[in-house]
């Protein structure tokens, strides 16, 4: 019987820590950042962050690296942060977290390719149940689909599916630490957001003490020390194990839904969290061995 050793478990739990933060990130817009500006959103909690990652750092990408940062920069922020926000206000959200909850599967299929990995069908079987428990969590009565939002969300998790596994694949350079590679991408996401940004939004909306407060909370936890874990946790332990711990965002957006907004849960939605948590433990478990 296999076990999972404290050192694994210790890194596990901190690798979560990252998506659980994001799973703050509707109720923090929702109720603190000013509407009708996601774009601008994107940016605050890419650059700023980035920035401060560089100056922590002190230490600038070399040779290929530095279009290899912003390859990921735009794959897991540039890209991603818009198509997130738009996914969410295209549709309601229980099915654009779902749609972001196939991420795992989309990994699992890179994994082989990519990463040379054999292909697990126990793996996907628990990407597929893990899907489908964010599914019965968030999908109400009321769900809708508009082909914008839908394709939005597809290419939301395919884009940062597809930038988790090039990390995996391109590690890190030798004596760079999990917070320069942070700031590498944080900052090059950024950057390419600025046009963006200005181009789609006009100017920045006027902001107030409690959006500088969300601000703040989405730049350094969800971003800054949120995304320190997250690649730390991608060079130590197997990429389909940390690309399922992104089920817990949709989990946590669920849980702060009910304890922050009122928000009700039944039958369904437990038994769907009992699924998701299985998934994600499961998700763990060691697999298949490198093709070589």
């Amino acid at each position: 019987m296999t076990s999972t050793s404290p050192s694994t478990f210790s890194r596990t739990a901190a690798t979560a820590f990252a998506p659980a933060v994001w799973g703050t990130t509707y109720v923090v817009t929702t109720e603190l950042l000013p509407s009708g500006h996601p774009m601008f959103a994107s940016l605050m909690r890419a650059l700023p962050a980035g920035l401060i990652a560089l100056a922590i750092a002190r230490t600038l990408p070399r040779g290929e690296w530095w279009w290899r940062a912003a390859v990921l920069g735009v794959l897991n922020m540039g890209l991603f942060f818009p198509l997130l926000f738009l996914a969410a206000e295209r549709l309601p959200g229980g099915v654009a977290a779902t749609l972001g909850a196939a991420q795992p599967l989309v990994v699992a299929a890179l994994a082989v390719g990519v990463l040379h990995e054999r292909p697990s069908a126990v793996k996907f079987a628990w990407g597929l149940a893990g899907v489908a428990g964010v599914g019965m969590v968030v999908l109400g009565p009321a769900a809708g689909f508009d082909l914008v939002g839908v394709l939005a969300g597809l290419a939301g998790a395919l884009g940062m599916a597809l930038g988790v596994t090039l990390t995996k694949r391109w590690g890190r350079p030798a004596g760079v630490g999990p917070t320069a590679l942070a700031g590498w991408q944080l900052t090059a996401g950024g950057v390419f957001l600025v046009p963006v940004t200005f181009v789609f939004e006009g100017a920045p909306p006027v902001i107030d003490l409690p959006a500088v407060a969300g601000y703040l909370w989405l730049g350094l936890v969800g971003g800054l020390l949120a995304y320190v874990l997250w690649f730390r946790g991608i060079g130590l332990l197997p990429v389909t194990s940390v690309a399922v711990l992104g089920l817990l965002s949709p989990m946590v957006a669920a849980a702060l839904g009910v304890l922050v907004l009122g928000q009700d849960l039944g039958p369904v939605q437990f038994a769907g969290f009992a699924l998701a948590l299985a998934a994600m433990v499961a998700g763990q478990l060691p697999s298949g061995r490198i093709i070589r």
